[in-house]
């Protein structure tokens, strides 16, 4: 009972925090009655959440999420500034990445503090996990893209293990990329 009191406290003290912050949005005397604090306590996700539809410009659509029939999901975090081409099978190509677990966790990075690093491989080639490749292929010069690559696509159900048994991914993880594809180019013959 006492939790429950403390957090109903809280959440209606966060609640007034909030509404006065909005308050251009409300009736100011509703926020000065006693009544009003049962109110304020019991429908604070009520109230911030309508704060939100005061302030338009506050509001921030998610961005959409693509899928691949391999089962790759991607959102487009940029689009490149001009028209550009997209990379074919053997090109070469320039990438900057950031690969995470599921849990947010970051395994590997071309780039980090006191770090510009750029990843140059011939597209199709085993220099990344299957999954990347068919990102990368689906892009275009100067996007950016945010891409869950399943495990099928990924290290499978062998994991990236050491010889001693310890893992850094663990078999049949899901993998989270920040993929920026810098430069394509055709091979020299």
């Amino acid at each position: 009972m006492i939790t429950s009191t403390i957090v109903l406290f809280l959440i209606g003290f966060i609640a007034s925090q909030q509404v006065e912050s909005f308050s251009f949005c409300m009736n100011s005397d509703l926020l000065t009655t006693r009544r009003s604090v049962l109110a304020k306590t019991v429908g604070a996700a009520g109230l911030i959440g309508s704060s939100i539809f005061c302030r338009p410009e506050v509001a921030i659509s998610a961005p959409q999420i693509f899928n691949t029939p391999s089962g790759i999901k991607y959102a487009i975090l940029k689009q490149p500034k001009t028209k550009t081409n997209t990379p074919l099978q053997g090109d070469l190509v320039v990438i900057e990445y950031t690969g995470y677990l599921a849990n947010g966790q970051i395994w590997d990075s071309t780039h980090s503090e006191g770090k510009n690093n750029v990843l140059f491989f011939k597209l199709g080639s085993n220099v990344v996990v299957e999954g990347v490749n068919e990102m990368i292929s689906n892009m275009s010069v100067g996007q950016k893209v945010q891409a869950i690559i399943p495990a099928k696509l990924g290290f499978g159900d062998k994991g990236l293990c050491l010889a001693d048994g310890e893992c850094l991914i663990k078999p049949d993880s899901v993998l989270v990329y920040d993929i920026y594809l810098k430069k394509s180019s055709i091979p020299p013959p």
